[in-house]
């Protein structure tokens, strides 16, 4: 945090110098610190949208809190969020107050042998106060991680362990 604050400090020292020698240097610095900010993945936090990967009703919810933890939700944990789009025919209706299991995250999570999971979105299977899954079906890749936080169930559901 320190270090990304000293850049930008010293980028704001730059452009208020445009004369010094070295400015092509540092607008290079520059480009490349820009696309690192606007590429940074952040925890799952209040406000977040989520998409829903099993059959339980719902298409997206909104995280209301995160249930670990004082930054958010990553990988395993479990938050409440509220249903803000849901089939007609669903189990869960639009505006339930519900719990999920983050099973796809965009904040990437490094594992014991040194490599990094990333998804491409963040995605929730509902599940009720015990945690057990409301659906019977979970789509699209769950990573091996899950084991660890004692979600089985939603493993054994699931078709594609990544």
């Amino acid at each position: 945090m320190a270090a990304s604050f000293a850049s930008r400090c010293s980028r704001v020292g730059r452009s208020l110098f445009s004369g010094l020698s070295n400015s092509s240097l540092g607008s290079a610095h520059e480009m490349t610190h820009n696309n690192y900010f606007s590429q940074q993945r952040t925890f799952i936090q209040m406000r977040t949208v989520l998409k829903v990967v099993d059959n339980s009703g719902a298409k997206k919810v909104m995280c209301i809190q995160a249930l670990k933890g004082k930054k958010g939700a990553r990988l395993g944990d479990t938050i409440v969020a509220s249903v803000k789009e849901a089939h007609p025919n669903g189990k869960v209706k639009k505006g339930k107050v519900v719990y999920g299991v983050v099973v796809r995250a965009a904040m990437q999570k490094g594992r014991c042998d040194g490599s990094e999971v990333r998804f491409d979105d963040n995605a929730v299977v509902l599940v009720d106060k015990q945690g057990q899954p409301i659906g019977t079906r979970v789509f699209g890749p769950v990573p091996h991680e899950l084991r660890r936080k004692k979600h089985v169930k939603i493993l054994t559901l699931a078709g594609h362990i990544a």
